[in-house]
């Protein structure tokens, strides 16, 4: 009884120190036994809550924790059978979509996997089930809310709009002209309302050629879109190829010019479906292809990876296993038709951007044009508009610039770990009108929520602000690099590499010179007897110390 006892404190133990999330409830928890491709057989505890997978090893010779999202597991299988032979070979074996694939044992007899099989599958497909997302069901509460992070109306403002040659339109506000589109567009002065639902039929999806951003000084603007139908017929269209001249006399653009990230031949190939491309028809305008892969080729590319990186690194052939991937190939591509778009519309000419339906490679185009044009989303906050913005209203199925951006690297992990986490409502559903029908916003708490109550971790301290600064990165295979970080973070060996020692102390120096202003504020507070005052300037100095030493720079 004794043994049996200490056997079940040891088991509550292991899994005591397991923060729950508020509205996080346990759902079962199990002995059980990790392959770990690091450590080997691991014996454990896994708990499972209608938020996360939880594994801690028992063993005291060997510390291993998992901790997974629900939402980021992909699949579950099982993994051999009652008759199966060989240690370890009967139990689950579950693949995530951040890289991991993760492998658990468990006894044979008495169909020991059956329950935790079925709740696992349960609750890691809880739409499937009938059951509520976690993020409707959780109690998280937050100084600040994120869902006001962005305001349409209000980054148009920041952008200069309205004004003589661009109109705001409310013309979607029922997402009855396009229900991928947000309800808030920004269209030609000059074109009409009636004119925008022509155009809507002959754009795929009816996702119109509508403004992203406009250079302040130039007027040359980023324009986003889906494909015209043009079909095998070779259809036209006088409104869209009048209104696609609308856009280009808003600035005197000499040549209007049209970016289809995808390769001529799959453009050619979509006029079979009834899509297309803009021909010689569209006068003042030119047509260039950015030969970036459509979605099915980047899986793939993605899914070999994905088996170059996880579970092991092989170092001997690591730069021609990188390179049969693909990866840093696509990669290269869609940031120089980025930097084309930049390029384009920092000289004065403004561009239209799509792809099929607009919205994977378009997003992808423009967000990092943007990225590169206005210093604005490269702030903590404007990052979180650009997002809002570019990936999130206009609908998508969901390197290193050191002084540039004020955020870190950290904050990238973080919102892709949450993408697909469903602890925020932030990436739920394809698009806006989704999530206005499933009231996204009254019953979820947003990412920018949590962001925003814990901004220092997430800002980068060698930030220097430049406005007005166009960011042209190199888009050259022998610049790119593997993202190790994320893609091989689940290594050990790459996860116990410390932070940059001149980043920690940058961080040092930062904090003492805040110590030091503080310090020098509370003396100026105390000294409040005139004879003590400084004499020797005509006028008194009414800034504070924050602001006279704003201008102080830490030397390394």
């Amino acid at each position: 009884m004794c043994v049996k006892a200490s056997r079940e404190s040891l088991k509550m133990e292991l899994l005591a120190d397991v923060s729950l999330l508020p509205g996080e409830e346990r759902i079962t928890d199990k002995d059980i036994i990790y392959i770990c491709p690091f450590s080997g057989a691991v014996k454990g505890k896994v708990l499972i809550t209608n938020y996360r997978l939880y594994f801690k090893s028992s063993d005291t010779d060997v510390m291993v924790t998992l901790d997974v999202p629900l939402g980021a597991i992909s699949r579950v299988e099982k993994m051999g059978g009652a008759s199966s032979r060989g240690e370890n070979s009967y139990g689950l074996d579950i693949t995530c979509k951040d890289m991991r694939n993760l492998r658990f044992a468990l006894k044979q007899e008495g169909h020991s996997r059956r329950d935790i099989f079925e709740l696992l599958f349960r609750h890691a497909f809880p739409v499937s089930h009938g059951l509520p997302l976690f993020a409707y069901v959780s109690q998280e509460k937050y100084g600040d809310n994120g869902w006001n992070i962005y305001k349409p109306i209000e980054e148009f403002r920041r952008q200069g709009l309205p004004n003589n040659k661009w109109r705001i339109t409310f013309i979607n506000k029922n997402y009855e002209l396009c229900d991928t589109y947000p309800t808030v567009l920004a269209v030609p002065f000059k074109s009409k309302e009636e004119d925008l639902r022509r155009v809507a039929t002959f754009r795929s999806r009816g996702r119109i050629p509508v403004l992203s951003w406009i250079h302040r000084e130039n007027q040359a603007v980023i324009i986003r879109c889906s494909q015209p139908l043009v079909g095998m017929s070779g259809k036209r269209n006088k409104d869209d190829e009048r209104y696609l001249e609308l856009i280009r006399e808003a600035n005197n653009t000499t040549k209007l010019t049209i970016y289809d990230a995808r390769p001529n031949v799959n453009a050619v190939a979509n006029k079979a479906t009834g899509g297309g491309y803009e021909g010689d028809e569209y006068q003042n305008a030119e047509l260039i292809f950015l030969d970036i892969q459509n979605i099915h080729v980047m899986r793939e590319s993605l899914k070999k990876l994905k088996d170059i990186v996880y579970p092991n690194v092989e170092e001997s052939h690591w730069l021609s296993s990188l390179e049969s991937t693909h990866w840093l190939e696509h990669v290269k591509l869609v940031l120089s038709g980025a930097i084309q778009v930049a390029d384009k519309v920092s000289s004065g000419n403004s561009v239209v951007v799509h792809c099929s339906d607009g919205w994977d490679r378009t997003a992808q185009l423009t967000a990092l044009a943007m990225l590169m044009l206005d210093s604005h989303y490269r702030t903590l906050r404007g990052f979180q508009v650009l997002i809002e913005k570019e990936w999130i209203s206009f609908g998508h199925k969901f390197a290193s610039f050191p002084t540039a951006f004020e955020f870190n690297e950290r904050l990238l992990l973080m919102i892709l770990d949450h993408l697909y986490s469903c602890r925020f409502g932030t990436f739920l559903y394809n698009c806006e009108s989704a999530r206005d029908q499933h009231d996204l916003r009254s019953k979820t708490v947003s990412l920018w929520s949590l962001v925003n109550g814990k901004m220092d971790i997430y800002l980068n301290p060698f930030y220097t602000p430049e406005s007005g600064r166009v960011l042209y990165p190199v888009a050259s295979m022998r610049h790119l690099e593997l993202w190790v970080t994320y893609y091989i973070r689940w290594n050990p060996r790459i996860r116990q590499q410390q932070q940059s020692p001149v980043e920690q102390r940058y961080k040092e120096l930062l904090a003492l010179r805040d110590e030091y202003l503080k310090k020098l504020e509370e003396l100026q507070l105390s000294d409040s007897s005139p004879s003590s005052r400084l004499t020797n300037s005509p006028t008194p100095n009414t800034s504070t110390p924050s602001q006279q030493y704003a201008h102080l720079q830490t030397p390394f």
